[in-house]
């Protein structure tokens, strides 16, 4: 008969250890390493800026599957200085939007080909700057030209 006791060792609650007896007596120990929360999102993303040439001049959303289990919360355009129906780069919160206006960390991202106004307003209108799988779906596709972290 096989004899299981599971011990959970909460180390940052990544880790558990299986304790069991084989058939012959053996006692057989099993790790399991689970991923660990993030605590410091802004240390966490900062690992991305620094390896932004993993990302430069790929789809936005390369990043953000590298970047689970983490997303944006909030997107938000920025005009090219006088140039008021093309956006340059975007910056993307990770905080409730009524947070988002005061210093908090930043993912912003210069786009290699500026995007049209009427597109992200579209999307800005609909959903009230809430990044949502709309968002996604949008920004995916473009291209990355710089990443920048920020609080």
């Amino acid at each position: 008969m096989k004899l299981i006791f599971l011990l959970l060792i909460f180390f940052n609650f990544s880790y558990s250890q299986e304790i069991s007896k084989d058939k012959d007596g053996s006692i057989v120990i099993t790790t399991h390493c689970l991923k660990r929360p993030i605590y410091d999102t802004l240390e966490y993303l900062k690992r991305f800026e620094a390896n932004k040439a993993d990302f430069i001049g790929k789809p936005f959303s390369v990043l953000l599957n590298r970047i689970l289990p983490i997303q944006p919360k909030t997107a938000f355009a920025f005009s090219m200085g006088r140039k008021k129906n093309i956006f340059a780069d975007t910056r993307f919160k990770f905080t409730e939007k009524e947070l988002s206006f005061r210093p908090t960390v930043t993912l912003l991202i210069k786009w290699q080909d500026p995007i049209p106004r009427d597109q992200t307003k579209f999307y800005e209108q609909k959903n009230a700057f809430y990044f949502t799988n709309e968002e996604k779906t949008f920004y995916g596709n473009k291209i990355i030209k710089d990443i920048i972290v920020y609080q």
